[in-house]
Formats: C-alpha cells, structure tokens, sequence
C-alpha cells in the first residue's frame, strides 16, 4: 500500500512539474501583451532591424506632432521563421521607409507585435505569410 502511494505522490508530482513548464513555454509564446483585438498601421523609416534570437526586432523612426521622430518597436518572428520564409538579416535595412501593420502593446507603449508591411512601391512582407519577392 506505500509502494502505491509513493508511486501516487510521484507521478502527482511529475503532473505538476509538466503543468509548470507548459505554463512557462505559453507565457514566452504568448501574445497576452498585445491588444489583438484590433490591427494598426504606422509610418516611418526603419532605424535598425534585428535579426536576433530569440525574436527579431524592427525599430522604427516615427514622425510626431511635435516636429521630432518617436522611436517604437515592433517584435518579429524568429531569424530561423522568418529565413524558412526567404526574409535575411538584409530584407529590412536602416533608412527603409515602411508602413508596418501591428497589434498593438496593452500598456500603450510606441510598439507592438510586427504582422507585415508595405514599401513605398506597393511590396508587402509579412511576418506569418508569403515569403520576400526581393532576394535582399
């Protein structure tokens, strides 16, 4: 009846364990930062493109009613997503004009979660989608 119970208590705590570190890989994967309710656009010059793990990085150079340029920042897929997908460190470069489609972060910060974007010419690149058409 012991060996029953230890083997009980074992595998409870094993459960428990596996519960624990799915919660974790949710958290990190999780969009519970970003109003996905709505999608928002933005307009401005690329300042610099991360092509970093975990996630990539787009900071961008956005204009403001006072005269002055905000900088905000949009979090990407991974380098290895996004390179299965044809984008390179090279497919988002400084000084690139863009218009990024976002959801935007909760707390009202300059940034949020990149969907795609458009160059001045009409390309679109999206982050979950269609690969590049440019070999950048």
């Amino acid at each position: 009846m012991k060996r029953v119970k230890n083997i009980a208590l074992v595998a409870a705590m094993q459960a428990g364990l596996l519960a624990l570190v799915a919660s974790v890989a949710a958290a990190h994967h999780g969009f519970a930062v970003f109003d996905t309710s709505s999608q928002h656009t933005i307009t401005g010059t690329v300042k610099e493109f991360q092509w970093t793990n975990p996630h990539t990085w787009v900071w961008l150079e956005v204009p403001n009613d006072k005269g002055g340029v905000d900088t905000w920042g949009f979090e990407g897929m991974s380098p290895n997503f996004l390179g299965r997908r044809g984008w390179t460190r090279k497919t988002l470069q400084a000084g690139d004009k863009i218009t990024i489609t976002y959801f935007a972060l909760k707390d009202g910060s300059k940034g949020g979660a990149f969907l795609s974007c458009k160059r001045p010419n009409g390309e679109e690149l999206k982050m979950f989608g269609a690969s590049p058409t440019e070999d950048n």
